[in-house]
């Protein structure tokens, strides 16, 4: 009897287990640190000497390719020296690991600083920290370290 009380939990056992999905069977750390999908804020350290500071946002969006993802950034750059500019850029997300490479093109210049000045579009190089946060660097006409958060979805 005990024999078949045995084997009948432990089948049991084994058919709960299989039921659960992976995430069930790790410890509850919180949310999945690589959803990266969504929207954030970003900004940069200073740079230029400290004359210039970006910010901006973006929303990642699934892709149908793996590792991949749409996006739409727009990014507010103010510079001491000549204003401030607002960009509204496409761009596409590659993630591979922790890393997020962001390659962006420019579809508008919603607002433009000084006459003569080209504005270059904005990449990033980015480490999934977790999931709220990302650090890594800007890598367009000049390098600043630069961190994304998570945008707080507020109800309007």
């Amino acid at each position: 009897m005990k024999m078949i009380r045995r084997a009948a939990i432990a089948a049991l056992v084994v058919a709960l287990a299989a039921g659960l999905p992976a995430s069930a069977n790790k410890g509850k750390t919180g949310a999945d640190k690589s959803d990266v999908l969504g929207n954030w804020s970003f900004q940069t350290k200073p740079y230029r000497q400290g004359q210039c500071v970006m910010t901006g946002t973006m929303s990642l969006t699934p892709h149908p390719e793996a590792g991949l993802y749409n996006c739409e950034l727009t990014a507010v750059e103010m510079c001491s020296m000549w204003g401030r500019s607002v960009v509204r850029q496409s761009c596409e997300a590659r993630r591979s690991g922790d890393q997020v490479s962001i390659r962006s093109t420019i579809e508008e210049m919603l607002e433009s600083k000084a006459e003569g000045l080209i504005y270059v579009p904005d990449n990033f190089s980015l480490t999934v920290q977790s999931h709220e946060r990302m650090f890594g660097a800007l890598v367009s006409a000049v390098t600043a370290p630069v961190e994304f958060r998570r945008a707080a979805d507020g109800i309007s």
